[in-house]
């Protein structure tokens, strides 16, 4: 039997990386890592998801990457961001 993949639903194509990124808010600011990204959006895993506020600042020093963003899902470690 094939299994097939359902449709992709992202308006950009993402590429899986693995990056140290920090999640910015409050003055201070959360590690976390960024297991994939696109234009569009990023997953990111980190210890808790829980204290992390909908809305922050996704910096990414590797790629000199600092982006505004809005969480649109968050599943046990790991939450799913589009930027702003």
């Amino acid at each position: 039997m094939i299994k097939l993949r359902p449709m992709e639903h992202r308006i950009a194509p993402r590429r899986r990386i693995l990056k140290a990124g920090t999640i910015e808010f409050g003055g201070g600011g959360i590690d976390c890592t960024v297991k994939n990204i696109s234009e569009t959006g990023a997953a990111l895993e980190l210890a808790t998801p829980l204290l992390i506020p909908d809305r922050f600042t996704l910096r990414v020093p590797s790629d000199h990457l600092k982006r505004r963003c809005h969480v649109v899902w968050r599943k046990e470690r790991r939450l799913g961001v589009a930027f702003d």
